[in-house]
């Protein structure tokens, strides 16, 4: 084993998955907090949203170099040096005095939770022998799936009955049993190639930064700014697609770059990133707009849509292991197109919403999308990443959790957005039959001013039939959406064919 003590490898995953399972709740965990931390810091709405965009921001600008710097400073070093900023900065982000200390607080905690996504998942891909690599994702996979799910709730919680400094304060405790089991635990294996200080890609490092973080605040304002109509959104968005271009030019030519992007020469790997990116970009826009539909049109309480969520995502931690299980017994690649074909159902279940519809048919749709997603976050990840070298997974391990983010922040923009626009677009159809020359619509007008609550009132009528007209074109584009969210996850299916089944062996790659 490398000649590197053994330790149980259920004790490693534990040690490394607890403090990435927090991390991510607290991508979403502020969510359901922000009126309460605007009217305790005297802040506006629009103010107030930067407490997640600054946390988003600094958090994809960590997990592509989280990789690169493991290799610089050690990566149980930077782990350990992750998890003290983390833990901190939860402290301070509890005790904020002011909004802008609080977004600045939010900033050190991005930062610090940034590495503990790629690092946990490559110390996992090493501490399993390849042929377990499935039951390792199944771990990793309740951290990064059902965390962003089960935030929304535990803050909503936490809020209500303690305050929202608490939902700080809980990752405390967390942190330091972390970091104190990391200390006497983890090693670092013998094979991670150190970079030496004096031949920084300073120039990889600065265009990533800017980069990336152009384009989240692009994706988590776009549409609250109205696209490329804002000045501010137009001017991020040249200046992230020209870093971003920039980056992968200088990135190629560099002796050690910052990210090494000619990893993409494996179709396999590329393969994967791709149908990654795709899947969560489904996954997190559907998480987004089935709590809109549930408030909005079925007038449900924050709790009770973030209940659905939850209750839904159940099967998901129960056929994650057992896939983990399957991956080395049958063909993943049969799996993986079952698991995108299931939830290609479950979204084709949704385009069947009306305003009729009950709690559980949407709980239901949940579950199917749960299984499908189940089997798709297992089986993708053995088939993208078991096949890179050791040596490189820190840096695969940080390139696919970036692009898997990415999905899930341009599915929820593009969602929004989508659900916005076709809102409009079917109410102008709707309305245009709203005519004095249109029969049926006659019909209609004098059928509801009959009615005693309406008053015999004509106008009265023409206003109940523009409140209906409208909650029948927000119920449309909601259709749209998850019509939309079909076709792409069937589109995302050829795919699986660029990608080849992982060679078992018999014994451990790595040992801690």
């Amino acid at each position: 084993m490398d000649g590197i003590r053994s330790v149980n490898k259920w004790l490693i995953a534990l040690i490394v998955i607890v403090p990435t399972f927090i991390e991510v709740v607290d991508t979403s965990v502020v969510n359901v907090a922000l009126d309460h931390i605007r009217g305790s810091l005297s802040a506006g709405v629009d103010e107030a949203t930067w407490a997640i965009t600054s946390y988003l921001v600094s958090n994809a600008i960590i997990i592509p170099i989280s990789g690169w710097l493991s290799r610089v400073f050690g990566r149980k070093r930077y782990l350990l040096f992750s998890i003290i900023l983390f833990t901190v900065s939860s402290l301070l982000c509890g005790l904020a005095w002011s909004l802008p200390a609080l977004i600045f607080f939010r900033v050190l905690q991005g930062i610090g939770g940034g590495a503990l996504q790629p690092i946990s998942q490559s110390i996992l891909l090493e501490t399993f022998p390849p042929k377990e690599h499935g039951m390792a994702m199944a771990v990793f996979g309740i951290g990064v799936i059902f965390a962003p799910i089960l935030g929304p709730v535990l803050g909503g919680w936490i809020t209500d009955n303690w305050s929202w400094n608490w939902i700080f304060f809980i990752n405390i405790p967390i942190g330091i049993i972390s970091v104190i089991s990391i200390a006497a635990i983890i090693k670092d294996p013998p094979y991670l190639n150190r970079v030496s200080l004096d031949r920084i890609d300073y120039w990889g490092l600065m265009l990533l930064g800017v980069g990336l973080g152009c384009l989240q605040v692009v994706l988590d304002k776009g549409q609250q700014e109205d696209w490329f109509n804002s000045p501010f959104i137009l001017t991020l968005a040249i200046i992230s697609a020209v870093a971003l271009i920039l980056f992968v030019i200088v990135e190629m030519v560099v002796k050690e770059p910052v990210v090494n992007l000619r990893i993409f020469k494996n179709a396999a790997f590329t393969a994967g990133n791709l149908t990654m990116f795709m899947a969560f970009f489904v996954l997190f826009g559907s998480i987004v707009a089935l709590p809109i539909f549930m408030q909005g049109m079925m007038g449900y309480t924050a709790y009770l849509a973030g209940l659905a969520l939850a209750v839904g995502s159940i099967p998901m931690l129960v056929v994650m292991p057992i896939a983990g299980k399957l991956v080395t017994k049958i063909s993943p690649k049969t799996l993986l197109i079952a698991g995108l074909l299931t939830t290609a159902g479950s979204t084709w279940m949704l385009t069947g919403l009306s305003l009729g519809v009950d709690f559980s048919f949407v709980v239901w749709a949940r579950v199917v999308m749960g299984i499908g997603m189940g089997c798709v976050f297992i089986t993708l990840t053995n088939l993208t990443l078991s096949s890179v070298p050791r040596s490189e997974m820190g840096n695969a391990a940080a390139i696919y959790n970036l692009l898997r983010n990415l999905g899930g922040s341009f599915g929820v923009a593009f969602i929004t957005t989508i659900l916005a626009r076709q809102a409009q677009v079917h109410q102008a159809r709707y309305l245009e039959q709203a005519n004095p020359y249109n029969m049926n619509y006659q019909h209609a007008v004098m059928k509801i001013a009959a009615m005693p609550q309406a008053g015999h009132s004509v106008k009265a009528a023409d206003g109940v039939i523009y409140q209906n007209a409208l909650r029948q074109a927000s119920l449309m584009s909601f259709v749209d959406v998850f019509y939309l969210c079909t076709i792409l996850l069937l589109c995302i299916v050829p795919l699986v064919a660029l990608m080849r089944r992982p060679k078992y062996a018999a014994a451990p790659v790595a040992a801690h």
